[in-house]
């Protein structure tokens, strides 16, 4: 203070915001190695012990490299077109039916409460969780079966969605050079489905919470849809999961964290896994392959048979995508596309 007033407040008594933000950046990493050497279990993956990339690069000095990886995917392409694919209805009259987004959050938001419980790493989790559905092709179920027999019959190939997300991320997103994404979250995407098992139990979470969110959602839009009757549910399933949606997945989650918090697993209990899969079997019976389906599912294979044949034919209409043979591309295509696209498509050629 000078003669009793108080001196005025100069820019240079505060450092720059370049200068601020060079002390949090240089400090972000060692803060994060701290908190979660404090706070996650020793089975967890740490965020800075990732077994890399396929293509070395700088790091991020305010990101973890799976938020990277998180936010990658959230930017990309393939991300976005989940909100045009179907997750069980095609074209559904109606604006609360699911979508393959939809499911990717319910799916994403579950399995961080479950790392979060189990003190495994919440961002490896969300990036595998965000990324798992990217490569669905369009109409769900129908879609995928469709690509899969079209390739079978003339190619002596299969289509496998988890596969063909892998692809996105490595070869197909961003013109042609990919996401280059960490080794673990890589694989939690392959090994969400499938005969394999993922490397960490992040990549687990993800594998069993995928079937706990879809069986729940499904059920949920095929009572809304009329397909499905509250009384034509497996009556003892539903008697220990519980009567709604909400109380099966509060249910699911707090058997999946109490059991493998006790194994050191990411593992279900015996008896409510098995209830869990006789939903899923009822819901593949009744729902995904019955016979309400059946319209949809012919108009589905139908497009995808259409659009298949007309660019095989054609295949300097085919973007250059993730590089392969001519049927890769096509492939890709076809994959990427949203139903409202591909049904356009369909009937424009």
């Amino acid at each position: 203070m000078t003669g009793g007033r108080p001196r005025a407040i100069r820019a240079a008594d505060y450092p720059s915001s370049v200068e601020v933000a060079g002390r949090i950046a240089d400090a972000f990493a060692e803060r994060v190695r701290e908190l979660e050497e404090a706070a996650l279990s020793p089975l967890a993956v740490r965020s800075y012990e990732t077994r890399g990339r396929a293509a070395a690069e700088e790091p991020c000095r305010l990101r973890t490299p799976f938020q990277r990886d998180r936010d990658r995917i959230v930017h990309s392409k393939s991300f976005r077109r989940l909100k045009g694919k179907t997750q069980v209805f095609i074209d559904p009259q109606g604006d609360h039916y699911r979508t393959r987004m939809t499911h990717t959050l319910e799916t994403t938001a579950i399995s961080r409460v479950v790392a979060r419980a189990l003190g495994l790493n919440e961002d490896l989790t969300e990036a595998i969780g965000l990324g798992h559905d990217v490569g669905h092709p369009p109409f769900g179920h129908a879609g995928e079966a469709a690509l899969d027999r079209i390739l079978a019959e003339r190619y002596g190939r299969r289509f496998h969605h988890n596969r063909q997300s892998l692809r996105v991320v490595d070869r197909v997103e961003r013109d042609g050079r990919g996401l280059n994404l960490t080794h673990e979250v890589r694989d939690g995407i392959l090994n969400h489905t499938g005969p394999e098992e993922p490397e960490t139990l992040e990549g687990r979470i993800v594998r069993i919470v995928d079937r706990v969110a879809y069986i729940n959602h499904d059920i949920d839009d095929a009572l809304r849809a009329g397909v499905l009757a509250p009384a034509e549910l497996p009556a003892d399933e539903i008697a220990l999961l519980g009567e709604t949606g909400a109380r099966r997945i509060d249910r699911l989650v707090h058997d999946l964290v109490e059991t493998s918090a006790a194994a050191g697993d990411v593992v279900q209990s015996g008896e409510v896994g098995a209830a869990m899969l006789s939903l899923r079997a009822f819901m593949f019976e009744r729902v995904y392959l019955g016979p309400a389906a059946e319209a949809g599912h012919e108009r589905a294979a139908a497009a995808v048979q259409r659009i298949f044949t007309y660019l095989a034919a054609h295949p300097g209409e085919v973007p250059a995508g993730g590089g392969g043979d001519e049927v890769d591309r096509i492939t890709d295509y076809v994959a990427g596309m949203t139903d409202r696209f591909a049904l356009a498509y369909a009937a424009r050629i």
